[in-house]
């Protein structure tokens, strides 16, 4: 152990950044001292509230999810993928949800889910890699280190209490990166443990085993050993006892997972769940694989709001949901369509006023071909951070002035 005696003094951001977090802890990050462990509770603006973001990896076709039927432009420009208005749920005289979406239809008319049009942002990225980075740091073009709900949770919670941020997926969101929180990132719970060479499992334990280190690096490198050999337990214990009859559907993307740690009160207050592998990448014969993809989406989704709804937190979770872009409006020679730039936002939650926000875009007045943004997705997150968390100075985590929407 005398590599970690020559330590001392190394603030624990440096350790982390240094990459000691990722050893002791595999691809899962967890809290920064041992697991609840801390004194009080992590503050925040608005206690009890939850933010869960949804990631819809591949470029959603917006005009094909919420559908303008009533501009003839859309079937021009789409003769062979367009969706005709008796395959729609309208929602009003002018845009429909293509008629896999039922759940989301029952969320949007019980008046929880409001639909952003016209969501992008200025200078766009075709490239999926660059588009996600500028969504997931909120900062399009400037190569932001940490992301955007990392920042958040730095603002929110500067002593960084475990656990604050909960990431589902097999590796770590850039958008969770933070400064002074170390998000728990995992996919399968049943699986979630440490994971390390043969000849690293004898120091894991002896670090998890030690008490109080002889300076802070030392406290700091001992307490989350300590906190990975809890937690794992305890995420893999909240989901063995986590039972529901709601049915999540047939894809299960990860938020059945979390309703499992809210059900067990873990001290969470933003989950961020990804749809993964550029699902919606739709450039070929893109009416089938579409309308599969949305099936799964909404009946998840809906699902998700139900089961939140049967354990008492109907009022303290707010979900949002989007893609890092829309696509083309002219369909391609393939039966799909490519890449291209703005495209719909979803707010949903029993505290949301649903309807329709923002100016839908014109789909004749285009940029080469691709439509012209009419709302700064940072609106949308000024909405999150703002109005649901209750954070009031967006513009220090956006970097910029962003007015939310009047949704919550």
């Amino acid at each position: 152990m005398a590599a970690f005696s020559r330590i001392g003094g190394i603030a624990r951001r440096d350790l982390l950044r240094a990459g000691f977090g990722s050893v002791i802890l595999s691809a899962a990050g967890l809290g920064r001292s041992p697991f609840f462990s801390q004194a009080g509770a992590a503050p925040a603006a608005k206690p009890g509230r939850i933010l869960v973001v949804v990631e819809l990896s591949g470029g959603n076709d917006g005009l094909n999810t919420v559908v303008p039927y009533g501009d003839d432009a859309y079937y021009r420009a789409r003769p062979k993928i367009g969706i005709r208005p008796d395959k729609l749920r309208k929602l009003d005289d002018h845009f429909g949800f293509q008629a896999n979406m039922a759940g989301m239809e029952r969320l949007y008319k019980d008046g929880h889910l409001a639909v952003v049009h016209g969501v992008g942002y200025d200078q766009p990225s075709f490239s999926h890699f660059a588009s996600m980075a500028y969504w997931q740091t909120a900062a399009p073009n400037r190569g932001e280190l940490y992301g955007w709900v990392g920042r958040l949770a730095d603002a929110m919670d500067p002593e960084g209490h475990n656990n604050y941020v909960v990431n589902i997926d097999t590796q770590q969101s850039l958008a969770v990166r933070s400064r002074g929180h170390v998000p728990l990132v995992f996919d399968d719970p049943t699986k979630f443990v440490r994971s390390g060479f043969a000849d690293e499992s004898s120091p894991l334990k002896l670090l998890a085993a030690r008490g109080q280190g002889a300076n802070e690096a030392q406290d700091f490198i001992y307490g989350v050993s300590r906190s990975a050999l809890q937690a794992e337990q305890l995420v893999r214990d909240a989901w063995t006892a986590y039972r529901t009859p709601v049915d999540y559907g047939l894809v299960r993307f990860g938020l059945e997972r979390v309703a499992a740690l809210i059900a067990a009160d873990f001290p969470t207050k933003i989950y961020y769940v990804a749809y993964r592998n550029n699902a919606f990448d739709t450039h070929v014969y893109q009416g089938d694989v579409h309308a599969r993809l949305w099936t799964y989406t909404s009946d998840h989704i809906a699902a998700f709001m139900k089961d939140v709804a049967r354990l008492g937190r109907a009022d303290d979770v707010v979900l949002m949901a989007f893609s890092e872009f829309g696509r083309r409006v002219q369909e391609n020679t393939s039966q799909g369509t490519d890449h291209g730039t703005a495209g719909p936002a979803f707010i949903i939650g029993q505290p949301v006023k649903g309807g329709q926000y923002g100016k839908p875009p014109s789909l004749t007045d285009l940029n080469r071909g691709n439509l012209v943004y009419t709302t700064d997705f940072r609106r949308v997150y000024a909405t999150a951070i703002n109005k649901w968390m209750g954070y009031e100075d967006p513009a220090t985590i956006l970097k910029g002035e962003f007015d939310p929407l009047p949704v919550v």
